[in-house]
């Protein structure tokens, strides 16, 4: 008997294509039966393309692999996703021959918006994503889905200690900058050079010790009632602002 591998899964029909596309270990696909559609067709042509075992089964069957979730009649078994190291996300920029652009997320608990802010990221050229191991999402299957392929090609590192990740950082030559309702207003930010953006979590946002290691605080100026962003979409404006200013 070969060893038993851990799968996680990959849901919905262009988060599917776009792990199918990718190196990533692929262990089994389920497509739903008795579904009529072009796209699904093309997956099995892309799974047998790669050797990889496809299975037809009943809705109830992929209903019950992914907690009910929509799936768009397509369920991929990968192995689990694997992180990256600091370095690698150095060695991104390095290959682009660009100053390194990289995303601090400090405690995102919300599977969706960790995928939305890697969509963002993936856009906008960013090299990497710092996450830490506890306290925070990590990358599961819905994180995928919500990426739409992104994590893919979005190398994610997970690390113990964000605050010594971030001193690390600046003696390697990053300026690092944070999000607070108190700050310079983003719209001035010039994110020349090696930079790292701190994103802190939904409801407490940066720590305090990780807020001390940021060289300035950006804020986003607000007129409205409602004087807060969700977090993906706080994130997206300032990492724009990032791909904006760096002439890309």
């Amino acid at each position: 008997m070969g060893k038993q591998l851990k799968s996680d899964f990959v849901i919905g029909r262009h988060p599917a294509q776009a792990a199918l596309k990718s190196q990533q270990p692929i262990n089994k696909v389920f497509l739903q039966s008795g579904l009529k559609a072009d796209v699904l067709k093309e997956i099995e042509k892309q799974a047998k393309q790669r050797g990889i075992i496809v299975s037809w089964v009943p809705k109830t069957k992929l209903d019950t692999l992914v907690d009910h979730q929509n799936h768009q009649g397509v369920v991929v078994a990968v192995a689990p996703y694997e992180y990256a190291s600091i370095d690698d996300l150095f060695a991104v920029a390095a290959q682009r021959e660009e100053d390194p652009f990289f995303l601090i997320l400090d405690g995102i608990e919300d599977p969706h918006n960790l995928g939305s802010i890697m969509r963002t990221a993936d856009a906008a050229g960013v090299h990497g994503i710092i996450i830490p191991k506890r306290r925070a999402v990590q990358l599961t299957a819905t994180v995928a889905k919500t990426s739409t392929g992104a994590i893919e090609y979005m190398p994610v590192a997970r690390v113990t200690n964000l605050v010594q990740t971030a001193k690390e950082l600046k003696q390697r030559g990053l300026w690092l900058f944070g999000t607070d309702m108190q700050g310079n207003d983003y719209r001035k930010w010039d994110a020349h050079g090696p930079v790292a953006l701190v994103i802190g979590n939904e409801g407490k946002g940066i720590s305090p010790l990780l807020k001390k290691n940021c060289d300035e605080m950006l804020t986003i100026p607000m007129v409205g009632h409602v004087q807060s962003l969700n977090a993906s979409v706080a994130a997206s404006l300032l990492i724009y602002q990032g791909f904006t200013s760096r002439g890309r």
